[in-house]
């Protein structure tokens, strides 16, 4: 009947007087990018930079992660981040999915539930895949499945309802942490080095040699990567804003000078310039923005940006080969280096080079005893308030190393009372195919498979590697450390 009507005549049920339209169609948007960041962005940089044998599972290690995800954020995750409080460190678990509930007023931001469950959906998918890096090629396929969830409802909720809800502990002390620096990446950095030494490594020829089966396929996934940044750093203030267009250009500026620094270093230390080793400079600049992203000024960006590029490379290239720890463990995609370390990195940087009124425009507070960081309040005579301000952030990375050291080891644990961590030794040699029963890449005959029954694969292997030796460490082309 209504559609009969004048469309000026028809009640406006689909546009509450609290909604703004312009911020939810930027809020869907902004999450659109973080999720193509993961799907395709991270499937394809994972299927392309590790050998050719474990193309395909690497990259469905994050598809599934993705879908899983998806599947308990809506039926109990989303309600422990961010619902009602039941702990200071934890929301009650709800189904996230009601219609009533997904067409109120979320609890932050001029826009519908929904829009807020599908926004936080994605950062939440995201920390799973990159926790997925440090365990390509070895970690059982079935072991992941069950990861996945476990790890989703017993850490990261934690994480996100203690540093992101307006009820966390940590929230109302003042931490600061805009985009996911802690949530995120310390998490993800942290968990997935625990979850590693617990899987155990790959097989030694892996170990020894893992060359990158398309460097220019992960050039591609890389670039999703940063230019989906847009949206992770540029959603958080909820609100189409001069603070989102700030961490938007933060962002992209503490990257590129990230990048930059990464590649003089190769240069200066090794001769020449490594593409995987820029990748890992633009990945490193990217995380230590993001806790800060749009609370700093641009000339502490690119500050950021320098100091991204060039400890994370430090501990990479010099501290990895030196510490008995890093070296035992074997993370695949070093995502210890480029998470934790960087988003740590980042979480001290935000609080030393926050500015107070940013601080002001982005919590909407005015309140001065939080958000100062040290330099302003060592320039404006609120030292004191700078220095609790860095003790904040302090507190926010020893606690969620400890939790995601205490939790990651539980679920490892409880998995391997079920199955299998590490894939047997007979699955570690032959990869995808024993796996999946299926291959990334024909290229014997018509687009048929190579038959490899009656085939000596080791031969075969090292035939199809012969051009990558084994070498010792000569420069960030070599992705996995000795």
């Amino acid at each position: 009947m209504n559609r009969l009507l004048p469309s000026s005549l028809v009640p406006d049920e689909t546009s509450p007087e609290w909604m703004n339209k312009g911020d939810n169609t930027w809020q869907l948007t902004a999450a659109t990018l973080v999720g193509l960041q993961s799907v395709p962005g991270l499937v394809i940089l994972y299927g392309s930079i590790v050998k050719k044998k474990w193309a395909l599972n690497s990259a469905f290690m994050a598809l599934y992660a993705f879908a899983a995800v998806l599947v308990c954020w809506v039926g109990w995750c989303y309600q422990m981040s961010f619902g009602e409080r039941i702990f200071p460190f934890l929301g009650r678990p709800n189904v996230a999915l009601d219609q009533k509930f997904l067409l109120r007023q979320a609890f932050s931001g001029n826009f519908p539930n929904a829009t807020m469950v599908y926004f936080q959906l994605v950062f939440a998918a995201i920390t799973l895949i990159l926790i997925a890096g440090a365990l390509l090629g070895r970690m059982n396929l079935h072991a992941w499945m069950l990861f996945v969830p476990l790890w989703l409802t017993f850490s990261y909720t934690v994480c996100a309802f203690s540093i992101w809800s307006t009820d966390g502990w940590l929230f109302k002390m003042g931490l600061i942490d805009y985009s996911g620096g802690f949530v995120v990446h310390l998490s993800s950095g942290v968990a997935g080095f625990t979850a590693a030494s617990w899987v155990g490594p790959r097989a030694m020829k892996d170990r020894e040699r893992f060359p990158p089966n398309n460097i220019l396929l992960m050039l591609a996934g890389a670039g999703l990567l940063w230019m989906g940044w847009t949206g992770f750093n540029g959603g958080d203030p909820y609100t189409v804003s001069i603070d989102a267009s700030l961490a938007v250009l933060n962002t992209h500026v503490c990257t590129a000078m990230s990048l930059l620094t990464w590649l003089l270093l190769d240069i200066l230390f090794f001769g020449k310039p490594s593409v995987i080793g820029a990748t890992q400079g633009m990945i490193t600049g990217l995380v230590c923005i993001t806790p800060a992203a749009g609370v700093v000024q641009g000339w502490a960006a690119m500050i950021m940006g320098m100091m991204s590029g060039s400890i994370p490379w430090y501990t990479m290239m010099v501290l990895h080969k030196e510490i008995k720890l890093l070296k035992q463990v074997d993370d695949t995609m070093a995502i210890f280096h480029t998470h934790a370390v960087a988003g740590c990195l980042g979480g001290i940087l935000a609080g030393f080079f926050a500015d107070p009124k940013l601080c002001r425009l982005f919590y909407q507070v005015q309140d001065w005893q939080h958000y100062t960081g040290l330099a302003y309040g060592i320039l404006t005579g609120r030292a004191k308030a700078g220095f609790k301000q860095m003790g904040v952030q302090f507190l926010g990375i020893v606690f969620v190393i400890l939790l995601n050291v205490t939790t990651t080891t539980i679920v490892c644990l409880l998995v391997r009372t079920i199955v299998p961590l590490r894939l047997s030794e007979d699955d570690l040699h032959v990869g995808d195919d024993a796996v999946h029963g299926e291959v990334a890449y024909a290229l014997w005959g018509d687009g048929e498979r190579l038959e490899t029954t009656n085939v000596d694969t080791t031969n075969f292997d090292e035939r199809n590697n012969r051009q990558w030796p084994t070498l010792e460490l000569k420069n960030s082309n070599d992705v996995q450390l000795k």
